[in-house]
């Protein structure tokens, strides 16, 4: 009769209060100013490309790399609202505004502008497209703000992380196979990579989530704007299997990851690397947060 009670009392607890699976509910999280993150499992993956893919650069060689621990990424590019908040809170101002110009793409070459910036970066923009017009410099003291105010450490990218949750376990020029649209991604679709179909050109970014995310839940990794990363920019990749690069410990550039709206289709594959030094600023260039599992 006891037994029977004690089950009836546990059927009625589970049913009040069910088991929550840690596993599951720390997969994914949302923080105070709506940035959504991931979990990004560990793995191991070959990062760079193989001799044979179309528009492969000199500096993608294949080699294997381990990520020994899981973290978190943000699903989407950093908006313009989530700057937004940051810039409220401490009225920080970027280079872009107190130097008072932006580079900017006029349809057949970059010249520097006056007057644009993150909040006026020559095309229309909404709360929710990615924020642009940022120097790796002005993405630093966003991270040291968000830290303080969430209490947990925030970072960019390592470019082997970026790589690694870009690919989500494909071996392919991008994580939708050998080709991609412009249904798939925001890129000069005119210009598509060998074999083909063409697209449109929208010469300017998107809303993020405007396309399906990639399998680990990831938006955005092809196109839209280019990603900084944490690492300083080498060209040879380090030689035989490593674990967990943090990129060189010399050097000026950063690495910025993934294509723009502005880029060809060979220029948003999966391998494709980019660099830019860290106090400069375009309109095409934006950032993804990472976090420590």
């Amino acid at each position: 009769m006891r037994f029977k009670q004690s089950i009836l009392i546990l059927a009625i607890i589970l049913f009040l209060f069910p088991i929550v699976s840690f596993a599951e509910s720390d997969e994914i999280f949302t923080n105070s100013i709506d940035m959504k993150f991931v979990l990004i499992p560990k793995g191991t993956f070959l990062m760079g490309s193989p001799s044979n893919e179309p528009k492969r650069e000199s500096d993608e060689r294949q080699h294997r790399v381990t990520i020994s621990q899981p973290f978190y990424l943000q699903t989407t590019e950093v908006t313009v609202g989530q700057w937004r908040s940051f810039i409220n809170d401490t009225g920080y101002r970027t280079k872009a505004e107190i130097q008072g110009w932006s580079m900017i793409w006029t349809g057949s070459k970059w010249v520097k502008k006056k007057g644009y910036y993150w909040d006026n970066p020559e095309f229309p923009q909404t709360e929710t497209h990615p924020v642009t017009c940022l120097s790796w410099n002005d993405v630093q003291k966003f991270i040291e703000w968000l830290t303080g105010k969430e209490g947990k450490t925030y970072r960019l990218p390592t470019e082997t992380e970026w790589e690694y949750a870009c690919r989500a376990g494909t071996t392919t020029p991008f994580y939708t196979g050998n080709c991609i649209s412009t249904d798939q991604a925001n890129y000069d679709g005119t210009h598509p990579m060998p074999g083909c179909p063409e697209g449109e050109y929208r010469k300017g970014p998107v809303e993020v989530e405007s396309f399906e995310p990639n399998p680990w839940g990831l938006h955005d990794m092809h196109g839209n704007v280019w990603e900084w990363c944490q690492d300083k920019y080498k060209r040879d990749y380090p030689s035989g299997r490593v674990t967990d690069p943090k990129g060189p410990t010399s050097g000026w550039e950063r690495v910025l990851r993934g294509g723009s709206w502005h880029n060809y289709a060979g220029h948003i594959r999966s391998a494709l690397r980019y660099r830019y030094y860290p106090d400069k600023w375009l309109n095409y260039s934006g950032f993804r947060l990472a976090q420590d599992y």
